[in-house]
């Protein structure tokens, strides 16, 4: 396999903490790679560092480019897609249908040919019924899954995924779930769904004071069922 994002040194400083410290990461294609941390760990940082909407030091490349410059990353975003921790910040059309056509409409397709991509994208997620929805009408769980629509409807080789189960009921949980393992892209994904990362991920690092260290996530069976971390070692 080859690599399709590489990070190497990457640092970020925030009111003078580094919340990154020089860490290194690589993405192989079609690698689904669990990203876990304790909360304020600097997970959403990290994600948003990987696509350029935080300013860091060190060497992000993307399908064997270096991304240096603004130009650089918006080339990397039109393959790389990152699906928001809050889905309000990502979905701001009038109808569920423009919210998934934006990002097709951002690549360059004519509107047609967009809200075609929108429809079929929705279809396939068994989301037809939402399509002319107001989307700030819809329940907190219809709006991660027309989030997601609205990334897979980009096309991408990568997508980043910020907490995607987050205040989830079991229904819409299982949906997300069963719609992500179907996926054959590249995935980074940060949760506290440790059974989620357990069924999804090919591999796990955690991320404390700022490093990477690689990890794995055991099942246990005690008086309860349940997954833990283990980091590697």
């Amino acid at each position: 396999m080859s690599k399709v994002l590489s990070l190497s040194g990457v640092s970020v400083v925030r009111d003078g903490r580094r919340v990154l410290d020089a860490l290194s990461l690589g993405l192989e294609a079609g690698e689904r790679l669990a990203l876990v941390g304790e909360n304020g760990a600097g997970k959403t940082t990290l994600m948003r560092a990987i696509v350029g909407l935080e300013a860091a030091t060190g060497e992000i490349v993307a399908y064997g480019q270096p991304c240096r410059s603004e130009a650089d990353f918006r080339r990397m975003r039109a393959r790389t897609a990152y699906m928001f921790q809050d889905p309000d910040d990502q979905l701001f059309c009038p109808t569920v249908l423009d919210d998934v056509a934006f990002g097709p409409l951002n690549l360059g397709l004519r509107r047609p040919e967009a809200l075609e991509l929108a429809r079929a994208q929705l279809h396939d997620l068994d989301l037809d019924h939402l399509a002319d929805r107001i989307t700030h009408h819809l329940s907190g769980g219809e709006k991660r899954l027309v989030s997601l629509a609205a990334v897979l409807a980009m096309r991408p080789e990568v997508l980043l995924l910020d907490e995607p189960t987050n205040a989830l009921d079991g229904a819409h949980l299982a949906r997300m779930a069963a719609i992500l393992m179907q996926q054959k892209i590249a995935m980074i994904i940060t949760s506290h769904d440790w059974s989620l990362l357990e069924r999804l991920a090919d591999r796990t690092v955690v991320l404390r004071d700022g490093r990477l260290a690689p990890a794995m996530l055991h099942r246990h069976a005690e008086w309860t069922d349940h997954v833990h971390l283990h980091e590697a070692g």
